[in-house]
């Protein structure tokens, strides 16, 4: 068997470090050629010595020397690279198979188009790069003839639910809308009085998946499910009204697709990433991910609920920013990463999240983002305008 050669961004975080759990348990079949990571060196340098990939990427340049010496004294040849241009270019390595994107927020976005632009098997776990640039990104993939496989846990059991013959065309084949299950975060039944005392440490305890920081703020917003839905439009060619969000506590369910004939077809299984991993890693074929069965019996019940747009106001800013289309959904994002950062370094209450983002979604003049470099000007001008709502506001 040839062994799929790998360039891993992001490796250090928790979709890189489920990724190589997986590769891990199936060596014959994987190679890893690069792995990447901002700023977690000691994690990075393991990574290393276990998987000994041809490159390494660090974020900052004075890291180079730091993880050079580590692996030299471990006897690893890794060379090591840092920076933007080095992501783009260990994305793009012609000898790579498959790239995995999970850098997180707008970051990842540059060398996931790289990996697109170069024709790449391309297991996309960077929702932004779509949220940011999803016109001119799927038109680099189609172009190059990239495969875009989604790792989301919700994409990629919608991906599961969808019949082989899909093409980009839902009506086509028979499907009247896309449902993307939520579990509601942390923050699901709190009175709404106590939002603004919510703490970091509150708001990234996730009840049933482990993620970074980032995430989980976006989890206990809703926002996180809000990109989603952006993904999903440009993923599966989805108008808005064509995908609904289901708050389902338990996550067993992951998404479902419901078809004309009333079938409603859904993708189960322990709330595990290595799951929608494995699937993307070895598709179409499966192979084992370390993943524990699903004990339906221990499960007991599967509960839904509507999503509360006054509990979750991100959620509906996501829907108004799809249908408000060019840069707007840029600007969404931007707007989250500066307000999300700013409840992190406690200068922002949680609670002001969403009138941050509404703010600025209404200042920002509407543009279209007809190349990469509209999609960063609005990216900089949503940053400079949430910056200005941060600073005015609790």
């Amino acid at each position: 068997m040839t062994r799929q050669r790998l360039t891993v961004l992001g490796a250090t975080g928790s979709i890189g470090v489920s990724t190589l759990d997986v590769v891990g348990r199936h060596p014959e079949r994987y190679e890893v050629l690069a792995l990447t990571g901002h700023s977690r060196i000691d994690v990075l340098a393991e990574q290393c010595i276990r998987h000994r990939p041809r490159f390494a990427v660090v974020g900052k340049v004075e890291d180079v020397p730091v993880l050079t010496n580590r692996l030299r004294a471990a006897g690893v040849a890794t060379e090591v690279l840092s920076g933007p241009e080095a992501l783009e270019t260990v994305a793009a390595l012609p000898e790579v198979d498959a790239v995995m994107a999970a850098i997180v927020g707008a970051a990842g976005l540059r060398p996931a188009i790289a990996a697109a632009r170069a024709g790449k098997r391309l297991l996309l776990a960077n929702k932004e790069a779509l949220v940011m640039a999803g016109e001119v990104f799927m038109a680099e993939a189609r172009k190059a003839g990239a495969v875009i496989l989604p790792i989301d846990s919700e994409h990629n059991a919608v991906f599961q639910s969808l019949p082989a013959t899909f093409g980009g065309d839902l009506a086509g084949c028979g499907v009247r809308r896309i449902l993307l299950t939520a579990s509601g975060g942390p923050f699901r039944t709190l009175p709404l009085d106590q939002f603004s005392a919510v703490t970091p440490a509150q708001a990234c305890a996730h009840p049933n998946w482990v993620m970074g920081r980032k995430i989980s703020v976006d989890s206990a917003t809703m926002m996180n499910k809000g990109l989603e839905v952006i993904e999903a439009h440009w993923l599966f060619s989805a108008a808005a009204d064509k995908i609904d969000v289901v708050i389902h506590p338990q996550s067993v369910i992951h998404s479902m697709v419901e078809y004309v004939d009333g079938s409603v077809l859904a993708q189960l299984g322990n709330p595990d990433m290595r799951t929608p991993i494995a699937h993307a890693l070895a598709y179409p074929e499966r192979i084992e991910a370390g993943v524990a069965s699903l004990d339906l019996f221990q499960v007991a019940q599967l509960t839904f609920e509507r999503p509360d747009l006054e509990r979750f106001p991100c959620l509906g800013l996501a829907y108004q920013a799809l249908r408000a289309g060019g840069n707007a959904p840029a600007v969404l994002n931007a707007a989250n990463e500066i307000a999300v950062e700013a409840f992190l370094a406690g200068r922002l209450r949680f609670d002001r999240i969403g009138p941050v983002i509404e703010t600025v979604l209404a200042t920002v003049p509407q543009t279209a983002v007809p190349d990469l470099a509209a999609v960063l000007a609005a990216d900089a001008a949503g940053r400079a305008a949430a910056a200005t709502a941060v600073a005015n506001g609790p």
